[in-house]
């Protein structure tokens, strides 16, 4: 495995020895597994290219390796938010400055503002400057822009479209201060689904009405509005109006690029995207020359998203619709200004096969993207659809400026690209797609297990499932049978790890009667569904929630999520999922865990209270246990090895400002707990091998521990404890799961929410000194 970075650890408890450490951090590979928005080229410096990413921070290409290098690692817990990017700016005047707005929802999921970060050193290091509004990198329309734009001429302008009605700001320091531009007069008619305006989405300067060191003075903006959407300035910003003739068709302007002869070329939609692009749009351009405005829509009434122009070519234009779903989506070229266009893909239903490529699609470096369904056609009698997808999302796409045979874009899964996309200008010729997301790991990871034997890893996702890892260095096939896009938990037999068992959400895709569980025999390889422990029904919204495996795999106990007004009782099977019976005194929607070696006994908690089965699940007992916390975001868990030995973690969360929050353990089967002195507040909690000379497995937690968050590891059972990681490896809100290696000491998986899986190993580098200490390198 490749690791970048080192990070040293301290003991907190001070009546120990100090103790230096160092850790080295990568990720187990999936290879993308997310949304891309934005793909960001460098105007004037080759291979200088960012993505961005709703929930996972942002990305420089390296041109030596052909991946991205995460920008964000430093994202702390407390401020998770800041991990969603809703654009990015680099500058093409001194190519070492790069600028993000940060910030993930404007909505109230949270309280935290968005901010700009800048940096001078290509995202090695960032300053940042608080806004006093939210920033929505995650929010509906996330892939319109770029929302940050820099002056070409006088890069020490920048220019910042807000959403929430906070209209155009604009920053004449480098980013350092902004004020907001009052004389901009929309802030867009469109709200997005929880209610909220996108507002400003786009702006573009025309260079020439500028010189060097002097603000550039036309500049074109784009609201999210569906009557007047597209602004003008001629006088650096000072005042604006509509642009007039534009379109009246109601849709939304994705992206605005004005290209080197002088003419603003637009992607409309119907909707903001990026889930739902609506059922119409258009490509217009307008002649900044003549004033005049062209329809140039490859096809009447699609929805369209990702735009491109050729900087070296301005009359050659590509264009992505935005999400036609079925059959796929479908990417145009044009040679001609947009006189004409050349799809990437053709369907003839005249023909025996009806659809015709003019692309093949290299996938073997994330070979999960065709969704476990190997070959081409799908639908063997039509042969329309095919796995993988050219996409879906496409909301950016980009030709480089620097070399007009190579392209990429994001799609909702991944980001491809090409380097000979002008073949497609050819008769006949073929466009050599591939994966380029190599390094990019932005998937939410829902749960985590480290069998004793076996596959080192198992992951429950959101989004794409979860993975078996036999290498964590190499991205394997998706688990399926059953699919479903978001896996909340998984878990295994301590005492038989063949046999592993996950739980599946409802996709709103699929039937909803379909299986939430799957269940293997042979440590994951291979999979078949189970039963589902309710009288589901057409239409059933009901979630996996938790599952808890017996110590022999015997019993298998699980507390579904409820999803409609029926109850969804906690039930346990003794054949493996085929079939269930309802377990009794435990409530609905507990959190439910399986002791580690007696095959017997399994435990619940929901509310503060504490519940204890010994037989089977059948029956459940309230413990008299008190104090505990009445909301967690992660699984508690028992101790393998150790019968009856429970730890429970919780972290502060302000959906339940009453909750208590820390660390506690029972040694008597739930009996009674403690609270473990000096954990203030703690997310999760795992195991790994035990350390030399201990008996008792290592824990691992994220959490805070005399005031300090960060990621934490204890050989004595709590009493010290280590943090292993540092300030700039954070991973934002790993608040789900974590777990240890039972068979590497050390070792921990830390699942993320949009950083992928992030693995931790004692590094195998001498302690550093006290200077080096202080000053950790990158």
């Amino acid at each position: 495995m490749v690791f970048s970075g080192f990070s040293f650890s301290t003991i907190v408890d001070a009546k120990t020895k100090a103790k230096k450490e160092s850790y080295e951090w990568g990720r187990a590979k999936v290879v993308g597994g997310g949304f891309i928005p934005g793909i960001v080229f460098n105007e004037t410096e080759e291979d200088l290219i960012y993505t961005r990413t709703d929930i996972g921070g942002a990305y420089r290409w390296d041109p030596d390796t052909n991946s991205w290098i995460q920008l964000m690692d430093f994202v702390s817990f407390d401020e998770w938010n800041l991990a969603g990017v809703d654009s990015l700016a680099t500058d093409p005047v001194d190519p070492d400055r790069v600028y993000v707005a940060a910030g993930t929802y404007t909505n109230d999921w949270t309280t935290m503002n968005g901010a700009i970060l800048r940096s001078q050193d290509r995202g090695d290091t960032w300053e940042r400057t608080d806004l006093p509004f939210k920033v929505g990198g995650n929010m509906p329309g996330r892939s319109m822009g770029e929302r940050l734009s820099i002056d070409p001429n006088d890069n020490s302008i920048l220019y910042f479209g807000a959403r929430g009605g906070h209209g155009l700001w604009r920053s004449t320091n480098y980013g350092e201060t902004w004020e907001q531009v009052e004389s901009f007069p929309a802030t867009g008619n469109y709200l997005d689904y929880y209610g909220g305006e996108i507002g400003v989405v786009w702006i573009t300067f025309d260079p020439n009405s500028g010189s060097k060191g002097e603000a550039t003075q036309t500049i074109y903006a784009g609201v999210a509005d569906t009557e007047k959407s597209i602004y003008r300035s001629l006088d650096g910003g000072q005042s604006w109006e509509a642009l007039p003739g534009q379109p009246q068709q109601g849709y939304l302007p994705h992206h605005g690029i004005l290209a080197v002869n002088g003419e603003l070329v637009i992607s409309y939609n119907e909707n903001e995207g990026p889930y739902d692009g609506g059922q119409g749009g258009a490509v217009w351009k307008y002649n900044t020359n003549t004033g005049e405005w062209t329809d140039i829509s490859p096809v009447q009434g699609e929805p369209y998203g990702g735009l491109a122009v050729d900087a070296k070519n301005p009359d050659v234009l590509m264009v992505a619709t935005m999400n036609l779903w079925w059959p796929d989506d479908q990417i145009y070229r044009s040679t001609d200004g947009g006189q004409t266009w050349k799809p990437f893909w053709t369907l003839d239903w005249g023909e025996d096969l009806p659809r015709k490529n003019h692309f093949t699609i290299d996938y073997s470096v994330a070979p999960w993207l065709d969704w476990g369904q190997k070959g081409n056609a799908i639908e063997a009698q039509t042969g329309a659809e095919i796995q993988p997808k050219l996409g879906w999302m496409i909301g950016d796409l980009n030709i480089d400026p620097h070399n007009s045979d190579r392209i990429m874009y994001g799609t909702g899964a991944t980001l491809y690209g090409s380097n000979n996309v002008t073949a497609l200008d050819d008769e006949g010729g073929t466009v050599n797609l591939s994966v380029m997301a190599e390094g990019i790991e932005e998937t939410a990871i829902l749960g985590l297990i480290s069998p004793p034997s076996g596959a080192p890893l198992l992951s429950a996702m959101g989004d794409i499932g979860g993975f078996r890892h036999e290498d964590v260095t190499k991205a394997p096939e998706m688990i399926t049978n059953p699919y479903n896009g978001n896996s909340p938990d998984i878990d295994y037999a301590e005492n038989n790890p063949n046999i592993v068992v996950r739980v599946l959400n409802h996709d709103g895709n699929r039937d909803g009667t379909e299986p939430r569980i799957g269940i293997s025999t042979d440590n994951g390889i291979t999979w078949q569904p189970g039963s589902n422990a309710w009288e589901h029904q057409q239409g059933d919204r009901t979630n996996g929630g938790w599952i808890a495996v017996g110590a022999d795999g015997d019993v298998l106990v699980w507390s579904p999520e409820g999803g409609s007004a029926q109850a969804r009782p906690v039930s346990y099977s003794t054949d493996l999922g085929q079939t269930w019976i309802e377990s009794e005194g435990i409530p609905e929607g507990a959190v439910v865990s399986s002791d580690r070696v007696n095959p017997n006994t399994f435990y619940g908690l929901k509310d503060g209270v504490f519940y204890v089965s010994t037989d089977g699940g059948a029956t459940f007992t309230a413990s008299a246990a008190e104090g505990l916390p009445s909301l967690t975001t992660s699984k508690f868990k028992a101790v393998p090895g150790k019968e009856g030995h429970i730890w429970i973690a919780a972290a502060a969360d302000n959906r339940d400002a009453e909750s208590e929050y820390g660390l506690w353990r029972s040694t008597d089967f739930g009996s009674t707990f403690s609270k473990v002195d000096r954990v203030e507040e703690a997310a999760t909690i795992g195991f790994g091998k035990v350390a030399p000379k201990s008996d008792y497995m290592a824990l691992y937690s994220y959490a805070r521990i005399n005031g300090v968050m960060g990621i934490f590891r204890s050989d004595d059972e709590g009493k010290t404890w280590i943090r292993i990681n540092d300030d700039d490896h954070q991973f934002g809100a790993a608040n789900r799961t974590i777990t240890g290696d039972p068979n590497k000491y050390g070792r921990v998986y830390v699942g993320t929410n949009g950083f992928g899986i992030v693995i931790g190993d004692i590094s195998a580098t001498k302690s550093k000194k006290k200077k080096d200490i202080l000053k950790p390198k990158s």
